[in-house]
């Protein structure tokens, strides 16, 4: 009797413990969900504004600190060489970072679409999702 009472709460605790796992794993899917959505949004923004090659609007876009060269550099850089945003592949938070999302685009450079996708590190900033390029 005794240890079909111990088996009975085994169980009891092995349904708990699975109940947690799944809730925590829809938890972190919804979260990670928002993340790469917001920082395909960002990329989006950033591509269409692009063309303007207004700072005041595409500053805020641009993360800061670090290697991040002024907006006006960056953005001169892209518009010289008429980088368009063709498509976003896939984004994935950084296994490294939860605060930053890789995002992989196909783009076009001086009229060409590469073949190959190019990388945007997309991060958590002052509470929004910003590029750096």
């Amino acid at each position: 009797m005794a240890r079909s009472l111990r088996h009975r709460g085994a169980v009891r605790v092995a349904s708990a413990c699975g109940v947690l796992l799944a809730l925590a794993t829809l938890a972190c899917s919804s979260s990670e969900a928002k993340k790469t959505e917001a920082a395909r949004t960002a990329v989006r923004t950033f591509f269409a504004g692009l063309p303007s090659g207004d700072c005041a609007t595409l500053g805020p876009l641009l993360a800061t600190g670090g290697s991040a060269k002024s907006c006006e550099d960056t953005v001169r850089e892209l518009i010289e060489h008429q980088m368009q945003l063709v498509d976003i592949v896939d984004a994935k938070v950084d296994g490294r970072n939860p605060e930053a999302v890789l995002v992989e685009a196909r783009v076009a450079r001086d009229g060409a679409v590469r073949q190959e996708p190019f990388l945007l590190r997309v991060e958590h900033q002052d509470g929004g999702w910003k590029l750096r390029l």
